[in-house]
């Protein structure tokens, strides 16, 4: 039968593998949740400094994690890209890297996630009732379609695929915002005047930047947007 303190060392060392491999899994179970734990929160903060309006807090907070594997937390990074290239206080400069930076994280959040909802058309399959997720896709294909030709020789150097759009599509995407939820945003008012102007349709577009123009104006991007359509409405006017 052989030595028995063998048998008991080699059964030990069994039962103590056994142990270690339940040990390790126990660990790596412990480990998955508490990183899923931690995405969770910060989608929680994300939420929540987006809700108030914080814009710039919101970007620094994502941006700690744009190495992220997570496509919620990309999706949630491309947005706030968006809308920091949006504050009257980034510079031009600034808002082309923003908008750039934006798409890489909305093409990373697609190739991580084909369904999360806002790094993709599907979202507006998915949510047809959120506005902003379809207001969103309008701005993208708004900046698209005015893209000069040294920012698509850019773009053909960032994607293998270079995004395009036209004026059609993005004014599409502004009404379809504006029917599920009519005047939610300041900017969408403003977006369907510019798409119209940029379609050589003045009374339609003088209709939509009115609606802007008499916005009331609860945070300082609605106070820039009533500046701009006045503007807008003022140098359109002289000419005619």
């Amino acid at each position: 039968m052989g030595n028995p303190g063998t048998f008991k060392r080699g059964l030990l060392l069994s039962a103590l593998s056994y142990l270690g491999f339940e040990t390790y899994q126990v660990i790596s179970q412990a480990a998955v949740v508490h990183a899923t734990a931690k995405v969770e929160e910060i989608l929680e903060q994300a939420d929540y400094l987006y809700e108030s309006g914080e814009t710039e807090k919101l970007y620094q907070l994502l941006t700690q994690y744009k190495e992220s594997e997570d496509a919620e937390l990309l999706w949630r990074l491309a947005r706030a890209s968006r809308d920091v290239a949006q504050l009257s206080r980034t510079s031009e400069e600034e808002k082309k890297l923003l908008v750039y930076e934006a798409l890489e994280y909305a093409k990373r959040a697609l190739e991580k996630n084909e369904s999360s909802f806002a790094s993709h058309k599907k979202a507006i399959e998915l949510n047809p009732k959120d506005a902003t997720s379809i207001h969103l896709m309008g701005i993208w294909c708004y900046t698209f379609a005015e893209m000069p030709w040294y920012q698509r020789r850019i773009a053909k150097m960032l994607f293998a695929t270079p995004p395009s759009s036209t004026y059609e599509k993005a004014l599409g995407y502004f009404h379809r915002a504006e029917q599920v939820d009519p005047n939610f945003y300041s900017k969408n008012l403003l977006l369907l005047g510019k798409t119209y102007l940029k379609l050589h349709n003045k009374k339609l577009a003088a209709f939509w930047l009115m609606k802007a123009k008499d916005y009331p104006a609860h945070t300082e991007e609605d106070k820039q947007i009533q500046t701009e359509a006045a503007q807008l409405l003022t140098s359109f006017s002289e000419k005619n």
